[in-house]
Formats: C-alpha cells, structure tokens, sequence
C-alpha cells in the first residue's frame, strides 16, 4: 500500500472512531437555572453528562455571556482554552450553533425553540435534546417530534 493509501485508511478509521458531535447551547444552559445568574457549573454538568453518554460536546456562547456569567474567570479560561466557542460580539449565535448543528451534523443540547430560525433551519427539530438540571444532575430528554 502506498503512504497515501495509508493515510486515506487511516483518515477513515479515525471518521468512524469520531464519537458524535453534541454542540451545547452555552447561553442557553447557563440561565437554566431558577434566579437571574447565569451558572458556569450548569455548562460543566451538562459536558459531563454528555461526556458520560458518548458525545463529543462543543459548548457555543453568545459574546454577551461573559458579562453574565456567575465565574467569569472560570468562564474566560474556558474561552482561552477553546472549550467553549464564543460567537463575535453582536452576532447571533443561534445561527452559528444551527449552522454548525447541520454542517458537523449533531445534535444540538438547549431547551431554546428557535422558532425565529425554523424556515432556514426546518431540521434543526430533528437535532435537539432537551435538558433539566436538578439538584446537580442532568437528565435528558430526545422526544425531538410533536406530540
């Protein structure tokens, strides 16, 4: 086999090898909770569980979240570290989140309807996981048509 050949095998073992893609709804995770904080540790408990259930989670905030946010060091180093991705100030990230959900073709983790984004997005109902964080724990839900 050519080195090539080779390293076209081995690119297409390391796709399959690929856990699924989980893009985490940052902002929207992050104010799950009761009181007007956003919550850093909702973020992690959310990764973790997914984590836990096989995915590969990517954790996409609006800019506006930083000022938010109850730990904004702990926020910031995850930014700096590339954990979380933060959409540029004064976009949507909605639309980078609904995008990437089609382009990497994952699920997508928020308990947002995007309603304002269905016409461009009519899959994107397809894609979501509904969430509720209780006294620490995560609990999914995957019921994704109408009842």
């Amino acid at each position: 086999m050519t080195d090539k050949a080779e390293q076209a095998d081995e690119t297409a073992q390391a796709v399959d090898d690929a856990l699924p893609i989980a893009l985490v709804d940052g902002s929207n995770v992050a104010h799950s909770s009761e009181g007007d904080e956003a919550r850093l540790a909702n973020i992690k408990l959310v990764v973790r569980k997914l984590i836990s259930e096989g995915y590969e989670p990517i954790v996409v905030a609006d800019a506006a979240l930083r000022h938010q946010i109850d730990d904004k060091e702990g926020y910031e180093r995850r930014v700096e570290e590339g954990k979380i991705k933060q959409a540029p100030a004064g976009t949507d990230a909605d639309y980078f989140l609904l995008a990437f959900a089609r382009e990497l073709d994952a699920v997508i983790v928020s308990n947002d309807l995007f309603r304002d984004r269905a016409e461009a997005f009519p899959e994107a109902r397809e894609r979501m996981i509904r969430y509720m964080i209780v006294d620490e724990q995560v609990v999914f839900e995957r019921r994704n048509k109408k009842r």
